[in-house]
């Protein structure tokens, strides 16, 4: 049996130490090889240096592209889960003296950006994504309120503790 393979001009030594072979062929399991600049033949190998040969239902099943599409985000499930965050945030927030007063605006925006991800983006777990804290500290420290990485590592850590074992929760349970 024969393969068409492009050539290159660069010479190799062959695995087996027989004789030289091109790079294209340097990946594929060849000796007694040579492959000119055209697309010519390359010669099968002797049994030693033949590949393992597979089952070719395997190969045809490891081909093909593994394609999981995440579920729609539940809005339910969105306005439930920001309301734990917002209690939880406004809790843990609560102990530092950074903040003063101005704990329940920070928790407003820091809920207010979570809310938005939970309800156009959060699929179930794996799509749980770092922008959105990002974007908590970002608009914490664009209006100068007190404490914006404590607040936005906070939310961030409250958040792959409790959102997808939430999200579990909500989707085996029976419709609400």
């Amino acid at each position: 049996m024969s393969v068409l393979v492009p050539a290159l001009s660069l010479m190799l030594p062959c695995r087996h130490g027989s004789s030289k072979i091109d790079a294209a062929d340097a990946l594929i399991p060849t000796c007694r090889t040579r492959v000119t600049r055209k697309t010519s033949r390359v010669s099968r190998c002797p049994p030693s240096a033949r590949p393992e040969r597979t089952n070719p239902v395997l190969q045809r099943a490891s081909l093909r592209q593994q394609i999981y599409t995440y579920p729609d985000p539940i809005p339910e499930f969105a306005v439930a889960e920001t309301r734990k965050f917002r209690i939880e945030l406004l809790k843990r927030l609560s102990k530092y003296k950074d903040f003063g007063g101005d704990v329940n605006a920070v928790v407003d925006i820091c809920a207010e950006i979570f809310s938005s991800f939970l309800h156009k983006e959060y699929g179930g777990p794996g799509t749980l994504v770092v922008e959105p804290f990002t974007d908590m500290l970002l608009a914490l420290k664009d209006k100068k309120l007190p404490g914006a990485p404590v607040a936005a590592r906070t939310a961030l850590l409250w958040a792959q503790n409790h959102v997808d074992r939430d999200w579990e929760a909500w989707t085996s349970s029976p419709p609400r």
